[in-house]
């Protein structure tokens, strides 16, 4: 019925045709500078923030253990749009204002580093510790042989989740566009809003994801039969 009343009215089709070759570079722009952008440094910063936590969970100090397990527990425990709005719209009432893109890159990062961290606890522990005894008995210390001996190889078990979070974290951007952030989809609102197409702009919004996330799935099933070639 929609796309037959569609077909019936020509200069509606039109329209959507010139609205969507205006709108492509605008929504593709948005992607490439902010979204990708935001994905990048919120996981290489989240990252980092997860090995340092799982590192904390599996130590004998129950102190940083206990710490660790209640920052997964916040995080994971609670929408990320909600830590979004808290970061953005709550700090100022403190005191603590903080531009849109930072505010981003926090709240991505503490999301990344927490739902990472399990990842990258669950690598390190599947190691056998006979690595662990490997590496003592010519001499390591802890800190050599987790950097030398046990990270290289829990990186290569790592790779299909982390590489999956990621692809999810580029979709998850969208949500930057409550606090203002001007990516992809903080774009197409603001296409749809001066069109009054919002099917045909949100349509081409989520197709842009799709390509996006088809390239990086690509990646990563080159990266991993790259890495099945160290495996016995």
């Amino acid at each position: 019925m929609f796309l037959s009343n569609l077909f019936e009215n020509p200069e509606r089709v039109d329209r959507w045709i010139e609205i969507a070759q205006t709108s492509f570079w605008p929504l593709l722009k948005g992607a490439l500078t902010f979204s990708l952008l935001l994905s990048l440094v919120s996981f290489a910063i989240g990252l980092v923030i997860a090995i340092l936590t799982a590192l904390a969970r599996i130590s004998g100090n129950k102190l940083l253990s206990g710490i660790a397990r209640v920052y997964v527990s916040i995080i994971r425990g609670t929408p990320l749009l909600v830590q979004l709005f808290i970061i953005f719209y709550g700090l100022p009432s403190i005191g603590m204002t903080i531009d849109p893109f930072p505010s981003a890159v926090i709240g991505f990062s503490l999301n990344v580093g927490a739902y990472a961290s399990e990842v990258v606890r669950a690598a390190i522990l599947s190691i056998p510790k006979g690595q662990w005894e490997a590496g003592y008995s010519i001499g390591m210390s802890y800190r050599q042989a987790l950097v030398r001996i046990i990270l290289p190889q829990a990186a290569r078990v790592s790779v299909p989740p982390l590489s999956n979070s990621y692809i999810s974290l580029v979709k998850d951007t969208s949500l930057a566009a409550a606090i203002l952030v001007p990516e992809m989809f903080r774009k197409a609102q603001e296409i749809a809003a001066a069109t009054y197409e919002p099917l045909l702009v949100y349509s081409e919004a989520a197709l842009i994801y799709w390509m996006i996330c088809l390239v990086l799935a690509a990646i990563q099933d080159r990266i991993e039969s790259r890495l099945d070639r160290y495996v016995a």
